[in-house]
């Protein structure tokens, strides 16, 4: 049946009508109700009671956000991530990044990152198995047996085996070879038990020889047929492969084949873990102001044993100072076998007395050191609670009044000071004598401030200054000083039995004092045999204030190693370090990047 006009016209409202009605539906509002009830009676309200809801609302929206903020740090923690480079500059260029060579800084540096050891130092002191997975030590002390991880791999996938081991000690024992690590390996045998077994056997006890175990191992597949003559020739010295936290990247060399930069990238199957910065860069420069050129205007981020001269120059920003006290003792060494004077006791306390060593520190090292009165620095007993030999008081007094104890010390001994010359003399013989010490700028003007206060004092002092190796060979090995002022490295493992035991007096032997105590050289010999470290460090700790006691040396000071690192490298800790290199003992826990995850994930 046809449809009407009319109709047609009907439906074509029906169908309007309801899409009109679906379009409302669609685009009402569809505030909540409280908004809508909100809306409803703000108008109600006047300007004032309107500004007051505003601002508690504005205030309830902040409160809201901290404490959104706060449960997210009270429910997460920030924790390191991989990511990040750090660049460096250094001075001097690498020539053997080889554990078993090196002898340089760069060197030391670029072999701490690429190589490990069986065992590894710790910030701390302590030493802790790398390489290794345990080690045992025989009750008589003289077998250390070692037993490698089941992963461990070189740079190149190569497993670690026992048989690397062995080979890098051998060549350390090799005389063609003149390895810098040959003393620690003298004496010693190395047996491969099995493949992941090594056993060292030693001539007679020796408790810091475990320390000797940290040097990093050779890949024994690429060095095997290298000659004792090619040894510091070969390529690998260069272009090193270990098995360290970090792995050769790259390396740039100048028109001269010198190592300008290095690149290193993370080593994904160190034994300790994937080390957090993905990458260090090291740059090399020939002298210490280049290096602060190139921290200055940004080519580099960090830069390691700074000098304190230099330090006061440097403004940068984005950047910190980490510093530690080293493990080494400067002193004026007294010789009494080439200056009588010496034998006498108030004479060696009143000069001990009249010097005002933190303000020596403070001219010489721009206060980057800590006074000391005895041969242990800080930092070095760990266990021990009796470490006497830092100078903790008496700091505050001032120059005047340590000349007039120390006049006074030589008053009550006999000692007379001449009216005419003003130098102390007794039966006749006065107060003089002569320093002898090396040209490097830090001790040349240490002797030179403690001349001056011993010439105030009343004594006839003399100075001479020489190179470092002139010193070494015509003064300290014949012992050709009455006063030698110099410094010795004391080391982590605090063995001080070559420097003050009285069997060393003589060269090779360390005892620049010429000190002799049959006290002194019991706890010594004690100590070095005795495994347990707080009993070890107890009877240096003793021998320590025997020597405080009979002042042998009129110790001075324990510098400081100052870093300059970037201001958001986080994780770096230094100990007390016998090298720079011993900066990178932690270095796989550094990094610049973080995350924030949930505590049930940490």
């Amino acid at each position: 049946m046809p449809i009407s006009d009319d109709q047609h016209y009907i439906d074509n409202d029906i169908e309007n009508a309801e899409r009109d009605q679906l379009w409302n539906k669609l685009t009402e509002s569809r505030r909540p109700k409280i908004l809508a009830h909100i809306d409803a009676i703000l108008p109600r309200f006047s300007p004032s009671e309107r500004f007051l809801l505003y601002a508690l609302s504005i205030l309830l929206a902040v409160g809201t956000a901290f404490l959104l903020v706060s449960l997210n740090k009270e429910t997460t923690v920030e924790t390191p991530k991989n990511g990040g480079t750090l660049t460096e500059g250094l001075v001097g260029t690498p020539r053997f990044i080889n554990p078993v060579l090196a002898i340089s800084d760069t060197d030391r540096d670029l072999t701490a990152l690429i190589y490990s050891g069986l065992m590894r130092p710790t910030p701390e002191g302590d030493i802790v198995p790398d390489l290794a997975k345990s080690f045992s030590i025989s009750d008589d002390g003289l077998t250390y047996t070692f037993i490698l991880r089941d992963d461990i791999t070189f740079h190149d996938n190569t497993p670690v085996t026992s048989a690397d081991v062995s080979f890098t000690v051998r060549l350390a024992q090799t005389p063609d070879i003149k390895s810098p690590k040959r003393a620690d390996w003298e004496g010693v045998r190395v047996e491969e038990v099995d493949e992941k077994t090594i056993q060292f056997t030693l001539a007679r006890p020796y408790a810091p020889f475990i320390e000797n175990t940290t040097i990093g191992i050779l890949p024994m597949h690429l060095w095997k047929d290298v000659s004792p003559d090619e040894f510091p020739f070969f390529s690998l010295n260069t272009r090193p492969i270990g098995s360290g936290p970090y792995q050769l990247d790259s390396m740039q060399s100048d028109g001269a084949g010198l190592a300008r930069r290095y690149t290193l990238k993370a080593f994904k199957n160190f034994s300790l873990g994937r080390p957090l910065l993905n990458s260090i860069r090291l740059l090399f420069y020939t002298n210490e102001e280049s290096l602060i050129s190139a921290l200055k205007n940004g080519s580099i981020e960090g830069a390691p044993g700074i000098s304190p001269s230099d330090f006061s120059i440097i403004d940068v920003k984005n950047v910190s100072v980490v510093e530690t006290t080293l493990p080494r003792t400067f002193a004026v060494f007294l010789n009494q076998n080439k200056a009588g004077i010496f034998s006498d006791n108030a004479v060696r306390a009143a000069l001990d007395v009249s010097l005002d060593k933190k303000s020596i520190i403070d001219e010489v090292l721009g206060g980057f050191g800590v006074p000391l009165n005895g041969p242990i620095p800080p930092g070095v007993l760990v266990t021990s609670d009796r470490n006497g030999n830092i100078v903790e008081k008496d700091l505050e007094i001032t120059k005047n009044d340590r000349l007039e104890i120390a006049a006074e010390i030589l008053n009550k001994a006999g000692w007379e000071r001449n009216e005419e010359s003003g130098i102390w003399e007794k039966d006749g013989a006065p107060l003089s004598f002569s320093i002898k010490t090396a040209s490097t700028p830090e001790l040349a003007l240490t002797a030179e401030k403690v001349v001056e206060t011993w010439g105030a004092l009343g004594a006839e002092v003399s100075l001479e200054i020489f190179a470092t190796n002139d010193l070494n060979t015509s003064v300290i090995r014949p012992r050709e000083y009455q006063a030698l002022l110099f410094g010795e490295i004391v080391g982590r493992t605090l063995d001080l039995f070559a420097f003050w035991h009285s069997s060393q007096r003589s060269d090779p032997g360390l005892n620049l004092a010429i000190y002799t105590n049959s006290d002194a050289d019991k706890l010594l010999s004690e100590a070095r045999i005795e495994t347990e470290r707080d009993i070890r460090e107890d009877k240096y700790a003793e021998f320590g204030e025997i020597v405080v006691e009979d002042i042998p040396a009129i110790f001075l000071y324990a510098p400081k190693f100052i870093y300059v690192v970037p201001d958001n490298l986080k994780g770096i800790r230094l100990g007390a370090l016998t090298t720079p290199a011993e900066r990178f003992l932690n270095v796989h826990e550094w990094h610049t990047e973080t995350e924030r995850v949930w505590n049930i994930f940490q």
